[in-house]
């Protein structure tokens, strides 16, 4: 029998091969949004690799919805362009890919990685941060506080990154709610101290998510999948919980989400979190069973056999990996053997196969 590690998974009209998905992972090696050589590599390892979903980075839904000035970005024409050689590559190798729509409100307009300064000036490129309300992540700028038509336009602008996604050739699409960017801003508590309709109650910070979910969802065809990555708990009282969650998944499986991304944390620079293997799965295991929704499972997921238990338990449909993806692009076949079962591989890497 199949591990059901290895099983395929099918949403709407597309069937993924199996349950091992590489999650995104930020590169910040892009110019002006657009991805190069680097990313053509880079996922081109994991497409060879065996992996059966593979999602890019987040990516900008407009130019300020940036992390870095080095991520990409999906809000015109050069930058869909240069993200098809990645997905036909990938398509050709049997493997299908998703995007992570983004914007990352107060934790946007840094550097790259190795410069000496954390934020980029204006000469750099830098930009303004904003926000739910005007209050800053721990050590960074004080971001300023969007207005309700402010939050109108950029709910249209993930619909037309959603739609130049597709056209890109991404079989996936997810919304990135999570991580201490600008959904999980306005879903959270900490973060959001608005008067309006998009502050105070839970049903209003939720607002902005269920809105941007129902534009892309609107926008996007009925047969392709759409997931959305949140962060379950902001791991200390008075802050985001994981009943709210469970609320909030229901909600999105309505609008008509067909997976959630399981993390967690990342709006608290202090949060008292102690990672560890599997750490964050009983979040994806509470949701799964409480809203009745597909979920991931993404955090120190590192053995084969324990990727497996996950899956073949119900606690997850899949499970993300990232920095074991980066030690190792070719962890799902390492995977598929040390489990006992054959999987497709490129002709060119037959010869390292150790199942007869």
């Amino acid at each position: 029998m199949t591990p059901k590690l290895f099983d395929p998974l099918v949403i709407r009209d597309l069937t993924i091969a199996n349950r091992v998905w590489v999650s995104p992972m930020c590169q910040y090696s892009s110019t002006d949004g657009i991805v190069g050589e680097w990313h053509r590599v880079h996922h081109g390892a994991f497409a060879t690799g065996g992996s059966g979903l593979i999602f890019m980075e987040a990516t900008g839904v407009v130019p300020e919805g940036r992390i870095s000035i080095g991520c990409p970005g999906i809000w015109n024409d050069e930058q869909v362009a240069a993200f098809k050689p990645i997905t036909a590559f990938a398509h050709s190798m049997g493997t299908l890919m998703g995007i992570q729509l983004a914007h990352a409100g107060r934790k946007a307009s840094t550097t790259r990685p190795g410069s000496d300064h954390p934020f980029a000036t204006a000469e750099e490129g830098g930009w303004e941060s904003v926000s739910a309300s005007a209050i800053a992540y721990h050590g960074m700028p004080t971001p300023r506080a969007l207005t309700v038509e402010e939050i109108h336009v950029l709910t249209k602008d993930f619909a037309k990154a959603a739609v130049r996604a597709v056209d890109a050739g991404f079989d996936v699409i997810e919304i990135h709610a999570a991580h201490g960017y600008l959904l999980h801003q306005f879903y959270s508590p900490v973060s959001n101290q608005r008067s309006d309709e998009y502050g105070g109650s839970f049903d209003n910070r939720i607002r902005f998510l269920l809105e941007v979910t129902q534009e892309v969802r609107d926008a996007i065809s009925s047969s392709a999948p759409l997931f959305v990555r949140i962060s379950a708990s902001d791991w200390i009282e008075g802050g985001w919980t994981i009943d709210e969650s469970v609320a909030l998944s229901k909600e999105l499986k309505a609008l008509g989400v067909d997976l959630i991304d399981v993390s967690s944390g990342g709006n608290v620079h202090n949060a008292p979190i102690t990672p560890g293997p599997g750490y964050q799965v009983p979040f994806a295991e509470s949701i799964r069973t409480n809203a009745n929704i597909m979920t991931s499972a993404v955090g120190m997921i590192w053995e084969p056999e324990f990727a497996q238990e996950i899956v073949s338990s119900g606690k997850a449909d899949a499970v993300m990996l990232a920095r074991e993806m980066l030690r190792n692009p070719h962890w799902p076949q390492m995977a598929a053997e040390k489990l006992g079962v054959k999987i497709p591989v490129p002709i060119q890497y037959e010869r390292a196969r150790t199942l007869n």
